[in-house]
């Protein structure tokens, strides 16, 4: 495959605003070790100024992925899915249909070269989604992602409000080059969570959107999800 070419032939390529990344969306189910190559060539692209950086939207089959951080202990059904060790940021989470994952191969080299400002605009852009469906997402000190507090449920032993990740970010670089990203659930089986503790975090659970009661869409999302890309990601 050429390092510039669509991920597969049915994937989408939408109109980049003027001087953005594309963006590509391909239906069906890729493989994360399909994702994880094609990544890898298009930042080879990118450095290289072959390609221009790449907003990829898929949907894998049920995986878990092992980031730097991840603990054996963590992965407590090993037998349940394929396990993806992985060099992105992060311990361990889930892949599977009706999760929209957002891999961003974006330039920091034109974007400032601040690891901490990246992640806090990609948190931002997530925030700034749900806010599209009206959802108010929240970032907590020592959880990575984004949260969403459940007073409709019994709180925690020692009384804290219940809070449910909705979205989870692990990125990695490549001379300043992001790649891997974002995943957000839409409709995916949360019960598929039910072999790892997600992120390391016991205690709080999982959601997603139609969970959450939204008659949400993939196509929904990823519109709101081009909507505010701008917003916060804008070269100015």
């Amino acid at each position: 495959m050429n390092d510039a070419d669509l991920p597969t032939p049915d994937s989408v390529l939408l109109s980049p605003a003027a001087g953005g990344p594309d963006w590509i969306v391909t239906p069906g189910l890729t493989g994360h070790p399909q994702a994880v190559a094609w990544m890898e060539g298009r930042v080879a692209a990118i450095l290289a100024g072959r390609a221009p950086e790449a907003v990829w939207l898929v949907e894998h089959p049920p995986l878990y992925t092992a980031g730097t951080s991840a603990r054996p202990a963590d992965l407590t059904d090993p037998g349940r899915f394929p396990v993806f060790p992985t060099g992105r940021g992060g311990q361990y989470t889930y892949h599977g249909p009706g999760q929209r994952v957002v891999y961003v191969m974006l330039d920091l080299n034109r974007r400032g070269r601040d690891v901490r400002a990246f992640v806090e605009r990609l948190e931002s852009w997530m925030i700034g989604t749900l806010a599209e469906f009206g959802l108010r997402g929240e970032i907590r000190p020592g959880r990575v992602g984004v949260w969403i507090a459940r007073p409709d449920k019994p709180p925690l032993p020692d009384g804290t409000m219940r809070e449910d990740k909705i979205a989870a970010i692990g990125i990695k670089l490549r001379r300043w080059v992001s790649f891997h990203g974002l995943a957000i659930n839409v409709e995916p089986d949360l019960g598929h969570y039910g072999g790892i503790v997600p992120c390391g975090i016991s205690g709080h659970g999982v959601t997603s959107l139609v969970d959450l009661g939204l008659p949400v869409t993939m196509a929904d999302l990823d519109a709101a999800l081009a909507t505010t890309f701008v917003r916060h990601f804008a070269i100015e």
